[in-house]
């Protein structure tokens, strides 16, 4: 027997539960932009770490985060509260997440091998606590609604604010670390980490008030975790849908790691680095705006493979441009409008396969296919700060120096451009193959009619 919680809804309350949804995103972004754009600057430059062994660090913390995703999304499968299954992670996960975020960008006093140590246990206190707020927000989706369109739009309120929240960051937070710490950058990063942490808190507590589990399943059926695992597995949708995960986000970590490093080392334009990254934030936020149109005229699948080819090809012309400042934000301008508008509904895909497993397998396993989801996400980072740091190590990456050889000019573009590249077209020819557009409705529609009956 299975029992369905629905509720009328009215426009009023669509509008805050899109709202509230999108409080959520632009809470982690606050954090997570910094995590992207300068915790690997954060860790070379002003915790002064090998960048070897922070190579060793990303790719170990990612191994420990594989187990505590996958916890994290079968409890969400197994909460059962007043409030939901994925409401209360976002309550109790928001103060814990923001006093994880200032450790792990605080400097101890020690001597070099215990700031490494240090290094160990606050990334991972911070990749765990991430992975406690963020990934309800990705399995609530299929309980917020049963609409493909409607999906489509919280998923855009979703990215808008994910977008502005990185905006945000782009735009002030070297300023405020330059502001605040008067050359001291341990004492600017503590307190910029520590301001957006109280933000963040307010926005999740936000996200909890507003949003309602109004399509929520609950079935008397209790699956193992072995047994939800073994579903996912038959999901074909969703094994291609994670195959790109590591495409997409290891060419986009890459990428952002090495923003910093391309503009000051690779070009000498240090001021660009700022330029580039709020352009980055800016546009995306703006090109998601189109993307329910957008999506209703191609389709999910079509659309990603359109923006990933508009992303690509300002990368191009960013290659091209050598350092020509108006070409550079050209190109700049022209992949972050591809990379936003894919990014959106790659967010709004998610819930689909959620859907074709539930129908294939009759198990609604929505909080840890969304926990693979997000550590196959962390993988891709690990594999993109091993990369990284391997890169630097290689190239011979000295930091702190006005000029780099022409080896680490090399291992920096890299990372920035050549690598991405090659990532963003595995990208495309995988969601080739991926067809769920076309069997959704269908899919749908039975288990609307198998969810009437069991009722019955």
């Amino acid at each position: 027997m299975m029992k369905q919680n629905t509720a009328t809804i009215t426009k009023m309350m669509l509008y805050k539960q899109r709202i509230g949804y999108g409080l959520g995103d632009f809470a982690c972004n606050l954090i997570w932009q910094v995590i992207s754009l300068y915790l690997l600057y954060f860790y070379t430059d002003v915790m002064e770490l090998n960048p070897m062994n922070i190579s060793f660090m990303f790719i170990i913390c990612r191994i420990i985060d594989g187990g505590t995703d996958l916890l994290v999304g079968f409890l969400i499968d197994k909460t059962h509260s007043r409030w939901g299954k994925s409401r209360p992670w976002f309550l109790f996960g928001a103060i814990p997440f923001a006093l994880a975020a200032i450790l792990a960008f605080s400097v101890p006093d020690i001597a070099p091998t215990g700031k490494l140590v240090y290094a160990y246990i606050t990334y991972i206190f911070l990749s765990f606590m991430y992975t406690v707020v963020n990934i309800p927000l990705a399995s609530i989706l299929p309980a917020l609604t049963s609409d493909m369109n409607e999906r489509t739009v919280l998923t855009t309120y979703r990215k808008f604010f994910a977008f502005f929240g990185s905006t945000l960051v782009s735009a002030t937070a070297l300023t405020l670390v330059s502001m605040i710490g008067q050359g001291n950058e341990a004492l600017g990063f503590r307190f910029v980490m520590g301001l957006f942490g109280v933000i963040g808190c307010i926005c999740f507590f936000l996200t909890f008030l507003l949003v309602k589990e109004n399509n929520l399943v609950q079935s008397e059926k209790t699956a193992t975790l072995k047994e939800t695992v073994k579903s996912l597995f038959q999901n074909k949708p969703w094994k291609l849908f994670a195959l790109n995960i590591l495409f997409m986000w290891t060419g986009y970590f890459l990428q952002s790691s090495a923003l910093i490093y391309y503009y000051r080392y690779s070009l000498q334009k240090n001021e660009m680095a700022a330029v580039v990254a709020t352009i980055m934030s800016i546009v995306p936020m703006f090109a998601n705006l189109f993307v329910p149109f957008l999506s209703r005229q191609l389709g999910k699948r079509n659309l990603y493979s359109v923006t990933a080819f508009i992303q690509m090809a300002g990368l191009i012309v960013i290659m091209l441009s050598g350092t020509n400042d108006a070409m550079i934000i050209f190109g700049a301008i022209i992949s972050a409008a591809g990379y936003g508008a894919k990014e959106s509904i790659y967010f709004s895909m998610q819930a689909d396969p959620v859907d074709y497993g539930e129908w294939k397998t009759g198990i609604q396993a929505s909080g840890t296919l969304s926990s693979i989801n997000g550590f196959l996400g962390k993988v891709a980072q690990a594999i993109a700060g091993g990369l990284s740091g391997l890169l630097l190590a290689i190239g011979g990456y000295v930091n702190g120096a006005a000029i780099q050889s022409t080896q680490t000019i090399i291992s920096i573009n890299a990372m920035y451009l050549y690598i991405p590249i090659i990532l963003l077209i595995c990208s495309m020819i995988t969601m080739h193959f991926y067809t769920l557009d076309k069997e959704l409705p269908s899919i749908q529609k039975d288990l609307k009619t198998r969810r009437l009956q069991m009722k019955e």
